[in-house]
């Protein structure tokens, strides 16, 4: 399960490669670690109709009985809990850098993957909901209506399985795949739910609870 991600990459160029046209954001700093509950930015499609750059929360309420106090990873699409989301209405892009997967053993040690040494942008396959309450860090604690996001995983691949088998998030890495994930149907958008090839990620940083190339 991946609970830290950094995503510090401008938002010029996360508006160029997406063709956002709309930035919510304000003055966006780089977030070398981003966990859960925080405000990060994703890429959506308003209202409108228009593609814009925003701030979400990280982290869907769980559903009704379930041992977790946020789903910040979603694996079982066949649920119906997760079925209103899934919708194109209701998929976003999430930006990252890198991301971190904590080793399976005891002590566990954090395991920062990323595309390359530089850092370039990719995006996970996200989700988000509008939601009314309180939510937050103790930096950030925010009352009232807001926009949550969460983001699918999969199965590992042969790169990610040594650190952590269970699963990895869903990387959208070409444009073609970027474009269904916001816009296709609900079966084409969820045919992306599959490991990256193996030799795409690579290990770039270890211990640490920060991606430490900033």
């Amino acid at each position: 399960m991946c609970n830290l991600y950094s995503i510090i990459s401008s938002q010029a160029a996360i508006r160029q490669l997406v063709r956002a046209m709309r930035d919510l954001t304000g003055n966006l700093p780089p977030q070398p670690a981003v966990f859960p509950d925080m405000l990060a930015p994703v890429v959506r499609t308003a209202a409108d109709g228009v593609r814009e750059l925003t701030m979400m929360r990280w982290g869907f309420p769980p559903p009704m009985n379930a041992n977790a106090s946020l789903v910040t990873n979603v694996r079982n699409t066949r649920s119906h809990w997760w079925k209103p989301w899934l919708m194109a209405s209701h998929r976003c892009l999430v930006p990252v850098t890198s991301f971190c997967e904590w080793t399976d053993t005891k002590p566990k040690v954090t395991h920062w993957f990323a595309l390359g040494k530089s850092r370039p942008l990719f995006f996970f396959a996200g989700i988000w909901r509008p939601w009314t309450g309180v939510r937050g860090t103790k930096a950030d604690r925010a009352v009232g209506d807001q926009l949550l996001f969460s983001f699918l995983t999969t199965a590992a691949n042969a790169t990610v399985a040594p650190i952590h088998a269970k699963a990895m998030p869903v990387l959208l890495l070409t444009e073609a795949d970027r474009e269904t994930w916001l816009n296709g149907s609900v079966d084409a958008a969820l045919a992306l739910q599959r490991p990256a090839a193996d030799d795409v990620l690579r290990i770039v940083a270890t211990g640490g609870k920060t991606d430490p190339l900033l």
